[in-house]
């Protein structure tokens, strides 16, 4: 019999934001100091612990911080590598915190006959197993060959960053099948975000939404303690944070969106709530900024909120209709582009045709992105005299 728990994809340093990266990394706080008063023998970290393979030194603190305690309270840490944190190099942070004694990376394999066997971790009559989790689901072909090691008597976890057959729905993305996979207790999978059973597959969700939709979706993120003494050995424990109030707000004149806004947010109580602001329609007056988010900011701080997040994705200009009598087939860009200046004057506009030249440069064989960018951008400095 064996108690643990169940976590992945806790994407530290994944948030740009500070307010909400404190609320990620206090979600995985809070998490392992669950961990330790439910007294669980081990806790498992199914993948995407770091949203990089090389996170940003103020993740790293606060993350050895937080492990620490685990550590002191003799509670070992099992951890795979997931899609984000997986280095093709095989060199992440993840051998950091495992030199630091934080944890132990399961990943342990060795291919013969063209399969690719698995060796076990052994912890108190427990052998845990893992692959890790690739970019672009890259390790599903390679799960297809995986054996496990043989440990007999033993109860079987199998650690996977990955996407499930019996997960994916109709996504047309590939996925392992689950009736392929080796036989094991209990799979302890990461990757999908989203809380899913499958038999003993089990995919917990991630320790604190990782974007704008899932903040929306989610509000908070959870993890599983699984006690097999139980008959229900599964537990869910959500992990509580701020509220959270999505808003929706459809504009069509840029000229009075903000007094809109505004209106429609002094509807609602702020206080102490992430305010998820989702602003759509089309622009018939107006551009983007001529709505004045620094004074929506003002107001939602003045209310209380804790933070702002607004997302414009789905605001659009009207299109522009050019009647063009189009002379010459193979000079459509300049007409278009002489017709508009015609119809938009500007002390500007003589620029634009040194503009297009500037940017349909093109990388050279073998050019490195950065040396390309720099000499991009470095022509467009000389142009714009800047």
């Amino acid at each position: 019999m064996v108690k643990f728990a169940h976590l992945a994809d806790c994407h530290l340093g994944g948030w740009k934001q500070k307010p909400i990266q404190d609320l990620n990394i206090s979600s995985f706080s809070n998490a392992i100091d669950i961990c330790m008063q439910e007294k669980v023998e081990f806790v498992l970290i199914a993948g995407d612990l770091f949203d990089s393979a090389y996170p940003p030194i103020e993740i790293l603190k606060e993350t050895f911080s937080i492990l620490k305690k685990l550590k002191d309270s003799k509670i070992p840490c099992f951890i795979i590598a997931g899609s984000h944190d997986y280095s093709v190099s095989g060199k992440t942070f993840l051998d950091v915190l495992e030199k630091a004694g934080f944890c132990k990376n399961v990943e342990d394999h060795e291919e013969k006959d063209g399969k690719i066997i698995l060796n076990p971790t052994i912890y108190n009559g427990v052998a845990l197993y893992g692959y890790p989790g690739r970019k672009s689901g890259l390790e599903v072909p390679e799960l297809r060959k995986v054996k496990l090691q043989d440990s007999p008597g033993m109860f079987k976890i199998f650690m996977l960053h990955t996407t499930l057959d019996k997960v994916k729905g109709s996504l047309p993305i590939d996925a392992i099948e689950s009736d392929i996979l080796p036989k094991a207790d209990y799979y302890a999978l990461g990757h999908i975000h989203i809380d899913f059973q499958y038999e003993n597959f089990v995919y917990p969700g991630p320790i604190f939404p990782n974007n704008f939709q899932e903040l929306s979706d989610l509000q908070g993120g959870g993890f599983y303690i699984v006690d097999t003494e139980l008959k229900n050995n599964l537990k869910k424990v959500n992990l509580e944070t701020k509220g959270v109030l999505t808003l929706h707000v459809t504009i069509n004149n840029g000229a009075n969106a903000t007094d809109q806004i505004i209106s429609e947010l002094k509807k609602h109580d702020l206080s102490d709530k992430i305010i998820l602001l989702r602003v759509k329609g089309t622009l018939d007056n107006g551009k983007h900024s001529d709505i004045k988010f620094p004074q929506i900011e003002d107001f939602v701080n003045g209310q209380g909120a804790y933070f702002l997040l607004k997302n414009t994705h789905d605001l659009k200009l009207k299109e522009m209709e050019l009647e063009i009598e189009i002379k010459n087939d193979d000079n459509i860009e300049q007409e278009t582009v002489q017709a508009y200046l015609k119809e938009n004057p500007s002390k500007f506009n003589h620029l634009i045709p040194e503009l297009f030249n500037a940017l349909s440069i093109e990388k050279q064989e073998d050019e490195k992105n950065v040396i390309f960018e720099n000499r991009l951008f470095d022509n467009l400095k000389g142009l714009l005299k800047i």
